[in-house]
């Protein structure tokens, strides 16, 4: 069993000038390192299954950290009350767009926390919680999911994605794409949305990333035939 200070020893070891530049310019937090996503992976192969120690990670505030304890953690016995606490804490998209989803989208009641925390007046929250149904989509067999609520969803991304947060907006320009992506019976509808809300404006920052446009991305994936197709894990 690794200890907190071997792993945090390995991650200020693997940090860079360089990426922790990248991430201050996409809006990271001071407290990191600046540890690679590839190298946050063979760290986390290393200690995967040590759920307390993903918590502790977590705790650190520390952004490598975090990110690490997403990969490593299981949602599936992780309580809401702590799901609820790292959404709360989430304070760069990385983690709330990223390492909340990978742990909450595994969480039996994952859509009743999604549905949750989009309504939340915090960026993070509501960014995380457009990120969780969109895994969500990603990963379950369209018999577990709810249509109706999935094209209310449409309709609400429709009429508020213009007012909603900066990375509200982000996240829910995922979910159409989501949709178009893994719930074939809804295509239709989420070309539509697509359409309707055409190029979703967010500030990246300064930064070269760009929003994708869910017309062309949805396009992209009909003409490739993997309309429908699920994943395993979004980790």
């Amino acid at each position: 069993m690794a200890s907190m200070s071997k792993i945090m020893s390995q991650l200020k070891a693997k940090g860079s000038a360089q990426t922790r530049k990248i991430y201050t310019n996409h809006g990271a937090p001071t407290e990191m390192y600046g540890v690679k996503v590839a190298d946050l992976k063979v760290i986390a192969k290393s200690i995967k299954g040590e759920q307390e120690l993903a918590y502790d990670l977590y705790d650190t505030g520390n952004v490598d950290a975090m990110y690490l304890a997403g990969l490593v953690a299981d949602g599936k016995v992780m309580t809401k009350q702590r799901l609820d606490k790292w959404a709360r804490n989430s304070a760069w998209y990385m983690i709330s767009e990223y390492a909340v989803p990978f742990v909450s989208t595994q969480h039996d009641d994952a859509r009743g926390l999604a549905m949750k925390w989009m309504k939340s007046k915090k960026e993070c929250v509501a960014s995380a919680g457009w990120a969780t149904y969109a895994g969500l989509l990603a990963t379950s067999p369209d018999k577990n999911l709810n249509f109706a609520e999935i094209k209310d969803l449409l309709a609400q991304i429709e009429s508020k994605v213009e007012s909603a947060q900066n990375r509200v907006r982000y996240t829910m320009n995922g979910f159409v794409i989501a949709v178009g992506a893994y719930v074939k019976p809804l295509l239709k509808q989420a070309k539509s949305t697509a359409e309707a809300i055409g190029k979703v404006e967010v500030d990246m920052g300064g930064t070269a990333c760009k929003v994708p446009l869910a017309t062309q991305y949805i396009a992209k994936i009909v003409d490739a035939g993997r309309v429908g197709k699920k994943r395993k894990s979004i980790k």
